[in-house]
């Protein structure tokens, strides 16, 4: 028989693993919410304040409307090609090269018709291109 007295050792809880994989939780939930706010894109369309329009011999003003439409000076184009545009721009151009357009398209324009205006441009020589913008409501 054995009668020596047994020594009962308490048990002892670690808690080190235990915090290491808290740490390793909280760090995980910092950087999911930081990167949940870029997930969308928004745009802020940009806004200028801008003189008056006067008129002046060497701009030319292309209008494009929401349907694809163009208008050189205060007249409409029938076609919709960028060689019918670059037949009006080259009429429209009585200073020559020093000739600048301002492109004023319909914020719901498509980005094609705005693209095909600056084609139209480049074949008929024109490399002074501005973009009109609305005043900001205040």
């Amino acid at each position: 028989m054995n009668f020596r007295p047994r020594t009962t050792t308490e048990p002892e809880i670690n808690l080190i693993p235990f915090i290491d994989v808290l740490l390793v939780v909280l760090i995980f939930l910092m950087l999911s919410t930081t990167y949940s706010k870029f997930t969308e894109l928004q745009l802020t369309l940009p806004t200028a304040n801008a003189e008056q329009l006067r008129d002046r011999p060497k701009e030319i003003i292309v209008s494009v409307a929401a349907d694809g439409r163009y208008a050189v000076g205060k007249v409409a184009l029938e076609g919709k090609t960028v060689t019918d545009m670059a037949e009006a721009l080259r009429n429209a151009a009585t200073a020559g090269k020093d000739s600048v357009i301002i492109i004023s398209a319909d914020a719901l324009a498509p980005h094609q018709s705005v693209v095909s205006v600056m084609e139209a441009a480049r074949r008929v020589g024109l490399q002074q291109i501005t973009f009109a913008t609305q005043t900001a409501a205040q």
